[in-house]
């Protein structure tokens, strides 16, 4: 029979073949998967260690897809706090963001701009709840 902690190893490195987990991320996988907490706390120090697990190569790469999906600042940070990864890293030129709203909602709406305050509340709706601020939002619009 497989020692836990090479069965958990095995697991966590499948996990991380298909994509990038936050560390978070896989912690609560491993749990779910009925691993003690010492062998997981183990497991996630070694893979670290052998730089199969990075937080930062997760944001950056979760932040890329998310960014190419249309969503905004503000909700991306809110996803990334729930996958246990800390604000710090999305402090991009406001520009960029304005640019990315104004494509969103093109891409949703197209290039006309609202006509009336029951178009452009709807537009406005639809960006906030992309989650960009509203300083970008008017730049979108």
């Amino acid at each position: 029979m497989i020692e836990p902690l090479a069965q958990a190893r095995k697991s966590a490195i499948g996990y991380l073949s298909i994509r990038e987990h936050a560390t978070l991320e896989l912690r609560n996988k491993l749990v779910k998967k009925g691993f003690e907490a010492s062998v997981i706390d183990k497991v996630l120090i070694q893979l670290q260690a052998d730089n199969l697990l990075s937080d930062e190569r997760f944001v950056e790469s979760y932040v890329r897809i998310r960014i190419n999906k249309g969503f905004g600042p503000l909700r991306i940070q809110q996803e990334l706090r729930e996958r246990g990864i800390s604000d710090e890293l999305l402090n991009g030129r406001d520009e960029a963001w304005v640019t990315r709203a104004r494509l969103a909602r093109q891409k949703r709406f197209g290039q006309e701009l609202p006509q009336g305050k029951r178009e452009l509340a709807k537009q406005i709706r639809f960006l906030q709840y992309r989650g960009f601020t509203t300083s970008q939002i008017q730049g979108a619009l």
